[in-house]
């Protein structure tokens, strides 16, 4: 039956525009669709089309209590943009404790088994909180991000968590989202203009050099796919 509702999903947004489709994703699940943010442009814009057109889609953050402060001051001038309060989910001050007291703040850096679960402390468990309950999950991924996101599509099944995953910012281009950004006097973190295009952790996270891939500045010291757990997941691609 899922794969008959990804296709229904797939058919009935083709085309349409950012604004239409998120309308019709909140019509169809009504009080069940969440979106997740992490005030990257991405999310900024789908935030903006969300606030600015009333819809009933709740908006949650991940606060990984290493975030920048760029990043805290841009949810800050979001909330007050658009006269709203956006959820936020913190890891689990047990985890943490744990974590630093046998392993110290910066185990991250040690193994890609650490930073691993530093990310799933940090992020993939609070995520599992913000998710319960809800049947679809709206994101700012666009397919131009990473190569390994090319292998998805716009609506896909999270086997995860058992919802529709939404990127309804999928085939958006650079242009495009910058354009929109500008056009619409969106709050934008500060980073981005210093060569930051991909926003994690502050100690996971730099700047890039001209012509470097769009998130060679996350989890630096790694190689190959770089991903922190949010979106890793079994996946069933349907053709429409």
């Amino acid at each position: 039956m899922k794969e008959d509702l990804i296709k229904e999903l797939i058919e009935n947004t083709k085309g349409k525009s950012l604004t239409e489709n998120l309308k019709y994703v909140s019509r169809k699940f009504g009080d069940s669709v969440v979106f997740s943010s992490s005030f990257g442009m991405e999310d900024q814009v789908v935030t903006d089309a969300i606030a600015k057109n009333n819809l009933s889609i709740k908006i949650f953050t991940l606060d990984t209590g290493r975030n920048f402060e760029e990043t805290n001051y841009v949810h800050n001038m979001t909330n007050i943009k658009y006269g709203i309060k956006i959820v936020t989910y913190h890891p689990d001050t047990k985890d943490i404790e744990e974590l630093i007291n046998t392993k110290g703040p910066y185990s991250f850096y040690e193994s890609v088994e650490n930073r691993k679960e530093c990310c799933f402390l940090r992020k993939v468990k609070p995520l599992q909180r913000a998710l319960k309950g809800y049947s679809c999950w709206i994101t700012g991924i666009r397919m131009e991000q990473s190569p390994d996101r090319s292998n998805i599509q716009q609506f896909e099944w999270d086997e995860t968590h058992q919802l529709i995953k939404f990127h309804p910012l999928f085939f958006w281009n650079m242009a495009q989202l910058e354009e929109y950004i500008q056009s619409n006097n969106i709050p934008l973190n500060e980073l981005h203009k210093k060569g930051y295009p991909s926003i994690g952790c502050a100690p996971c996270t730099k700047a890039i050099k001209p012509g470097e891939d769009i998130r060679a500045g996350r989890w630096w010291w790694e190689t190959g796919v770089k991903e922190c757990g949010l979106h890793l997941h079994k996946k069933e691609k349907v053709t429409s």
